[in-house]
């Protein structure tokens, strides 16, 4: 697995997973339960995960649709 984005912006992520799920690339979030221990302030960054064999083809994509940080 390697980390495709980090971000705390949820809109941002969940556009990020819709483009590359309609490109047949899985994704994972992590960290996303980590707001109930921040207190739900949104200070903690999620990340968004692909599958090694996956990452330059995720990024490429990501960077096409000008959502890579």
């Amino acid at each position: 697995m390697k980390e495709l984005l980090r971000t705390t912006d949820p809109v941002l992520l969940m556009r990020a997973r819709d483009i590359l799920r309609a490109d047949d690339i899985e994704t994972y979030e992590l960290d996303q339960y980590m707001s109930v221990l921040e207190g739900s302030l949104g200070i903690l960054p999620r990340r968004l995960m692909v599958a090694d064999r996956d990452h330059f083809m995720a990024s490429a994509i990501l960077r096409e649709h000008g959502l890579h940080e």
